[in-house]
């Protein structure tokens, strides 16, 4: 027996999650179904409406990210959009996406350890920060390659906090942040993905889910670059990444082989 939670379909029916379909059409926003399907239920306005920015703040950062590039350049060789957004999404890994994900795995240890322990959000951060030094790793949703001061954490924390969501996991990577930057004069900002991770947290989101938040906004960024390809670029066009040949001199095949 296969078993499911999500949808029950029957003739001329369809229950997800246990609403009917037919009366989400139309009333319920996109990103709230998406919100029910991840966690089960439909949110409460605010924290809907939180979730709601939290997807449009992932849908694109132009096209340098691999994702973008990848699905761009599968494009150019011709195949479909579904292929070419398929590939972008391939790209989507530890490095480039995965942050909220690693992130809210770090963050949820460490409230969970505060709160055993007895301990102020502060000291845990200075605990973390020094043992993070020592074993030389890095907390995810820090920096950023362009933005100091990522315009899309200040608009998500600020929601968060009028809407009341903001909590624990938001103020120990603010605490963080804050022990980092005094410890080593780096002033690190909180990116979009370390925003959406805390924020994520906040609101019981399983950390597997943590690369879904992401994809939810930026597959939508990823078929308008596809789209964008295939309508105003010629096929097989030329990406200049500047490449720089730095292998074996030029030199001749072995005499054996002749």
């Amino acid at each position: 027996m296969w078993n499911t939670g999500i949808t029950k379909v029957e003739p001329n029916k369809l229950v997800t999650r246990g609403y009917k379909q037919d009366e989400l059409i139309g009333a319920v926003p996109f990103s709230h179904v998406v919100y029910m399907l991840f966690k089960g239920d439909l949110p409460d306005e605010k924290t809907g409406k939180l979730f709601d920015a939290m997807i449009t703040a992932s849908i694109d950062h132009g096209p340098t990210p691999p994702s973008a590039q990848a699905a761009r350049i599968v494009c150019s060789g011709g195949v479909p959009l579904p292929t070419a957004v398929a590939a972008g999404l391939m790209a989507v890994g530890d490095y480039h996406g995965g942050a909220i994900e690693n992130a809210m795995k770090i963050l949820y240890g460490l409230v969970d350890k505060k709160n055993k322990e007895g301990k102020s959000t502060e000291d845990m951060a200075k605990e973390t920060v020094k043992e993070f030094r020592e074993k030389k790793k890095r907390m995810p949703g820090l920096g950023h390659r362009i933005h100091t001061d990522d315009p899309r954490t200040k608009k998500l924390f600020l929601m968060a906090e009028q809407l009341g969501i903001a909590s624990d996991h938001t103020a120990m990577l603010k605490a963080f942040k804050d022990e980092f930057a005094t410890v080593t004069g780096k002033n690190l900002p909180i990116n979009v993905d370390g925003a959406m991770a805390a924020l994520a947290c906040d609101m019981g989101f399983d950390y597997r889910l943590g690369k879904a938040l992401f994809l939810m906004g930026r597959i939508a960024g990823l078929v308008a670059h596809v789209h964008e390809e295939k309508t105003r670029e010629r096929p097989m066009r030329k990406f200049d990444p500047d490449f720089q040949y730095d292998g074996p001199a030029e030199r001749p095949v072995p005499p054996h082989y002749k």
